[in-house]
């Protein structure tokens, strides 16, 4: 076996032997406390206690979350195009055009939903 392939398995292995030791620690000593607030769900930190009837969610929690999907999509995109710019041998300038194309775009979306106001909380 290549030194690497050792190197690598010993850190898998490492990894992995310590992952499961803590699991077997906390399961061992740990103390189990429940509660019914432990059980109860928890969402965008609004205790969930009343009837949906008498008290209505904000919206702007949802419309961030979306606008954060938005976002981390843009930075899936970008990344790899980034990485792969140099080898654009002859079109550089047109693959530089279309992500500054694909950039307003979604500038120009992050521009109409502040002036919305999606991103106030009042």
């Amino acid at each position: 076996m290549s030194d690497s392939r050792l190197t690598v398995l010993m850190t898998i292995l490492t990894a992995s032997g310590m992952a499961g030791g803590l699991l077997v620690i906390t399961h061992i000593f740990g103390r189990v406390r429940r509660s019914p607030v432990d059980r109860s769900p928890y969402e965008c930190g609004m205790a969930p206690y009343e009837r949906v009837e008498k008290h209505r969610f904000s919206i702007h929690f949802y419309l961030v979350a979306m606008l954060f999907i938005l976002f981390d999509i843009e930075a899936a995109f970008l990344f790899p195009w980034a990485v792969t710019f140099k080898t654009f041998a002859a079109n550089k300038l047109f693959v530089l055009g279309e992500m500054a194309v694909f950039l307003g775009i979604l500038v120009a979306g992050f521009a109409y939903v502040w002036k919305r106001g999606a991103l106030d909380w009042e």
